[in-house]
C-alpha cells in the first residue's frame, strides 16, 4: 500500500470518521486514499486551513475524543496556528497532520513550494509531540506513537509531518496498531491522607475545577455535597457541577468566598485568577490535583500535590471521607443564599443576561453553547447556566478572537443530534465568515447567534473610558448578515432583542438546518468589575 493509505488505515484504527482537512499538490495522495476510503472516514473540507483547525477543535472539545485535521504545509500549516495554540491551551486531543515538501530536500532551502525554514520545530513548540514519518513503513509505529502522546496525561494536541514523497510511495506496510497510553503516575497514599484529613477538618473549605475535572462530575458532587463545600467553575470548568445545585457557584462568588476560605481543593484547574489577582497567604492551605506533575511547581507549591486523572483521585478522596464532615447542612444554606445575592448584583448586565436566559430557555440540558469573546460571550462566563459537562466550550485563557463560529461547526459536526449554540460578536464573525459556506456544503446544523453593534465594542469602549475618547480603528464596515448568510442557503434571519431571539432560536433549533440569526445591539453594561476583581487577601503567589 501506499504511505497515504497507511496513514488513513491509522486514522480509522484510532477511531476517526471524520478528517477536517483542505486538499493541495503536498497532500494530493492522502486525498486519493480519502477517496478510496470514502465510505469508512468523511473528508469535511473548508474554505480556510484555519476553518479546518478549528472544526477540529470543536470536536475534540466537544466529544472529549481525538479529532485531526490535514493541511499542505507552510502557509497551510502557518494559518492553523492560532487553532493550535488554542487547542494548546485548552487540552485539546487535537492531530496536525501537515504534508511537506519532498524528503530529499528538507532543511536545505531550494525554494520548493510552500517551504519552510524548519515547519517541524514550529509544531513542535504549538503541540506536545510532534514527529516528521521518513518511510511509509514507519506510518504505523509514527501514529500509534502521536495518539499515545494525546492520550497520555494532560491531553494536548499533536502534530505528523508526512513528505509528498512519503504518502505516495508504496511498500510492504505493517496493519495500524493502537498503543497504549502511558501509565498514570501512581498516588501516594500518604498524600492522599493528608488531603482527606485536610478537608475533613477544613472550616470552609473551597473547590475550584477546571478542564481537567471535565470527566470527574459524579465524584466531584459526592465530595462536595459530603464537605458541603462550594464548587467554583470558569470557563474551562463549567458543567462538571450542575449550575442549579446550591454549591455551583461561578467566579464572581467564588471571589466573595476567597478572603475566608481555610482550605481550597483546585482539580485540573491552575487557579490562575485567584492566585495572581486576589491574593494568598500562610493560612491558605491549597491541595492541587492534576494529571501534569510540571504544574504542581507553577505558581504557589501546593501543601498537597495529588497527581493523577482527576476522577481517579476523587474517588479515592471519597473513599477516605466516607460520611458528610462539619458543618454541611450551613454551608450548603449559605452558598444557596451566596448564589442569590450574586444574581441580583449581576442583574446591572441585565442586557447580556437576558439574551443568555433566551438561549438557555431553548437549548435543552445537554445543548452546547460556544462562547466568543463578545460582550455576551464574557457574561456568559458567570451568567449562563450550564447543566452538563462538555456542554460550555471556551477558548480558555487563549482568548482566541474568531475561534467561536468555526468551533462550534466542529462540535456540530461531530454531535450531529445534539443542537449547538454559536454566539459571536461581527468582529470576530468575520474572521472565518468563509465557513458558511462549509456549513451549507455539509448540510451542518449549527445556529449561529451574531451580536452586530458595528465595532470591536469591548475595545472601543476602553479607548471612550480609559483613553480619553481616543477612538480609532475599532469602528466596523458590515455586510448585510442576513442577506448574505440567505445567499449561501443558510436559513437567516434578524432578531431584534431577547424575546425575539427566543422565537427564532425556537425555530431554527426545531429545522435542523445550518442557521444565522443576526441580534442588532448597543453598546452593552461593562462585565468586567464583574470578571476582573480585585486583591482580598495576601498577596500574588506569582
Amino acid at each position: 500500500m501506499s504511505g497515504a493509505d497507511a496513514v488513513v488505515d491509522a486514522l480509522l484504527k484510532h477511531g476517526l470518521k471524520s478528517l477536517y482537512c483542505l486538499p493541495g499538490i503536498q497532500n494530493d495522495a492522502l486525498f486519493v486514499s480519502l477517496f478510496d476510503r470514502r465510505n469508512e472516514i468523511q473528508a469535511v473540507h473548508t474554505r480556510h486551513e484555519q476553518g479546518a483547525a478549528y472544526m477540529a477543535l470543536g470536536a475534540a472539545l466537544a466529544t472529549g475524543k481525538p479529532a485531526a485535521y490535514a493541511v499542505v504545509p507552510g502557509p497551510g500549516v502557518l494559518n492553523t496556528a492560532a487553532a493550535l495554540g488554542t487547542a494548546y491551551s485548552t487540552g485539546a486531543k487535537v492531530l496536525c497532520l501537515s504534508g511537506q515538501i519532498p524528503s530529499h530536500a528538507i532543511g536545505k532551502g531550494l525554494g520548493y513550494l510552500h517551504e519552510l525554514p524548519d515547519q517541524l520545530g514550529i509544531l513542535e513548540r504549538l503541540t506536545k509531540w510532534a514527529r516528521r514519518t521518513r518511510a511509509p513503513e514507519d506510518v504505523p509505529a509514527d501514529f500509534a506513537g502521536a495518539f499515545a502522546a494525546m492520550r497520555s496525561g494532560r491531553p494536548r494536541p499533536v502534530a505528523m509531518e508526512v513528505p509528498m514523497d512519503v504518502l505516495s510511495r508504496r511498500a510492504e506496510i505493517k496493519a495500524a496498531f493502537v498503543r497504549e497510553p502511558d501509565v498514570a503516575p501512581a498516588l501516594e497514599d500518604d498524600a492522599l491522607a493528608r488531603a482527606a484529613s485536610l478537608l475533613s477538618r477544613a472550616e470552609r473549605p473551597l473547590i475550584f475545577v477546571g478542564g481537567g475535572a471535565q470527566d470527574a462530575g459524579l465524584p466531584l458532587r459526592q465530595l462536595a455535597e459530603k464537605l458541603g463545600a462550594p464548587v467554583v467553575a470558569h470557563r474551562m470548568g463549567r458543567g462538571v457541577l450542575d449550575d442549579r445545585h446550591p454549591l455551583s457557584l461561578n467566579l464572581t462568588a467564588g471571589h466573595a468566598l476567597w478572603k475566608g476560605c481555610d482550605v481550597v481543593l483546585a482539580i485540573g484547574t491552575r487557579m490562575h485568577l485567584p492566585l495572581t489577582q486576589w491574593g494568598s497567604d500562610e493560612e491558605l492551605q491549597v491541595i492541587k490535583v492534576d494529571v501534569d506533575r510540571l504544574e504542581m511547581s507553577r505558581g504557589r507549591q501546593p501543601d498537597v500535590a495529588l497527581c493523577g486523572e482527576a476522577l481517579d483521585v476523587l474517588q479515592r478522596l471519597n473513599a477516605q471521607i466516607r460520611k458528610p464532615v462539619g458543618d454541611r447542612d450551613n454551608r450548603v444554606a449559605s452558598s444557596r443564599a451566596l448564589k442569590a445575592e450574586i444574581a441580583g448584583k449581576l442583574d446591572l448586565l441585565r442586557p447580556q443576561l437576558d439574551y443568555l436566559r433566551a438561549i438557555r430557555d431553548v437549548l435543552p440540558d445537554n445543548g452546547i453553547l460556544v462562547d466568543e469573546s463578545t460582550q455576551v460571550g464574557y457574561v456568559s462566563r458567570i451568567g449562563y447556566e450550564t447543566r452538563l459537562p462538555r456542554t460550555y466550550l471556551s477558548s480558555g485563557h487563549a482568548g482566541t478572537l474568531g475561534w467561536g463560529f468555526p468551533t462550534a461547526l466542529g462540535a456540530q459536526h461531530a454531535l450531529p443530534n445534539t443542537p449547538v449554540v454559536s454566539i459571536t460578536g461581527d468582529g470576530g464573525f468575520m474572521f472565518n465568515v468563509q465557513e458558511l459556506a462549509t456549513a451549507a456544503h455539509h448540510n451542518i446544523p449549527l445556529v449561529t447567534v451574531l451580536f452586530n453593534d458595528g465595532a470591536f465594542g469591548n475595545v472601543q469602549r476602553m479607548q471612550r473610558e480609559l483613553y480619553g475618547q481616543r477612538v480609532i480603528a475599532t469602528d466596523l464596515t458590515n455586510p448585510d448578515f442576513v442577506r448574505m448568510a440567505d445567499s449561501f442557503g443558510i436559513d437567516a434571519m434578524r432578531a431584534q432583542g431577547p424575546q425575539a431571539l427566543r422565537s427564532a432560536l425556537t425555530r431554527a433549533i426545531e429545522a435542523r438546518r445550518p442557521s444565522l440569526i443576526e441580534v442588532p445591539c448597543r453598546q452593552m453594561p461593562e462585565p468586567w468589575p464583574f470578571l476582573q476583581l480585585p486583591r482580598v487577601r495576601g498577596r500574588s503567589s506569582v
